[in-house]
């Protein structure tokens, strides 16, 4: 087969073509930087003449604006040893376009038929895209900022519930304290004992950093831990166990999670052994492993007796359990026959991660 050899003249030509269809600014540069061949974009986008730039050397274009250290250096430095360079960065005042961020790309062609060489050298502004980098980093710092103002003023919340709180017991301790009547004493330090019941709620989750989520496990654990510390004595001892998965729930779901729980130990420890055993026990059980959940507390005391003081005063306990299901959209048995047994189940997930609605 014949092949067709292109003389000089039409290599040129072919070259120059090629170098035209490029759509990035380009030079081709002998070995001592003087400009061979440059793009039509080149000529466009940096407003030079094609006569004073063809033969010219790359440092003297434009009254010296090529003239850059960092440019340089890749040229004279690391293309020598390397023979090519991609991304090197170059950001420079130019003059009619302003500042620009240029990205560089080089080549150092060698000839297998000569010992001269040249240099390719490509052309990339990412002035815009720095731009909006800088802007997203930006948006990132001040999102940080918000986020951390935020989460101060979160805390300070807390505090202030948590002292209002205090103080709303405190209060109610003492009209307990001032009355003369038994029974409403006895009301008096049931909303004493609800109110530090809410206290305590909103002190785990405080714990917990104020986060959106809430680890279950952990969380009713610290929360039993503290309500058998202040109501378990050592002449009636009571075994408080917590059996959860590793699930998250929202922190405002956990609110009542949390207060349901309360109740219901705070009602067995008061009313599920009327005499001391030993092996008085509360398991309090957390799943939602399958995507819905499920919520029991099971001890092993009296049940529900006719007459008790469990059944006389447990009406409000009752009452704000209820509500607060309600409130979960959950659905709750009572199982009395062996001990007493609250169960509380819910089709919906507890955490906004898995789709809960707020």
């Amino acid at each position: 087969m014949d092949r067709q050899i292109l003389g000089t003249g039409d290599a040129q030509t072919l070259a120059q073509a090629i170098v035209d269809t490029i759509h990035e600014p380009l030079l081709v540069l002998d070995e001592r930087f003087n400009v061979l061949a440059a793009s039509r974009s080149f000529y466009e986008i940096f407003q030079v003449d094609q006569q004073q730039t063809l033969g010219c050397l790359l440092y003297a274009l434009g009254d010296g604006q090529w003239d850059i250290p960092a440019l340089r250096l890749l040229l004279e430095t690391i293309i020598p040893e390397h023979t090519a360079m991609d991304g090197f960065e170059v950001d420079h005042d130019f003059p009619g376009l302003g500042r620009r961020t240029m990205l560089l790309n080089a080549r150092n062609v060698v000839y297998a038929t000569s010992s001269s060489s040249t240099i390719l050298l490509a052309f990339t502004d990412v002035t815009a895209r720095r731009l909006i980098e800088r802007e997203r980093q930006n948006l990132l710092e001040r999102t940080e900022e918000l986020l951390g103002q935020k989460q101060v003023l979160l805390q300070e919340m807390q505090h202030r519930v948590a002292n209002s709180l205090q103080i709303i017991a405190s209060i109610l301790m003492l009209k307990a304290r001032a009355v003369t009547s038994e029974e409403t004493r006895f009301h008096l330090k049931d909303a004493h004992q609800r109110v530090i019941s809410v206290a305590e709620v909103q002190s785990h989750l405080h714990a917990s950093g104020g986060v959106d989520q809430i680890e279950v496990g952990p969380y009713l654990t610290k929360l039993c831990a503290s309500l058998g510390s202040s109501m378990v004595s050592q002449d009636r001892p009571i075994a408080l166990k917590v059996f959860a998965d590793h699930g998250l729930i929202g922190s405002d779901k956990a609110v009542s999670i949390g207060l349901i729980v309360t109740e219901l130990v705070i009602n067995a420890i008061k009313y599920a052994f009327p005499i001391a055993r030993k092996d008085a026990l509360i398991n309090v059980t957390f799943s939602s492993e399958t995507g819905d959940w499920e919520l029991s507390v099971v001890d092993n005391g009296v049940g529900a007796v006719e007459g008790s003081s469990s059944a006389k005063h447990g009406g409000l306990g009752t009452v704000i359990v209820q509500a607060l299901v309600k409130q979960l959209e959950g659905q709750m048995t009572v199982d009395a026959s062996v001990g007493m047994r609250v169960s509380i189940k819910g089709s919906r997930p507890l955490s906004p991660l898995l789709g809960n609605p707020a």
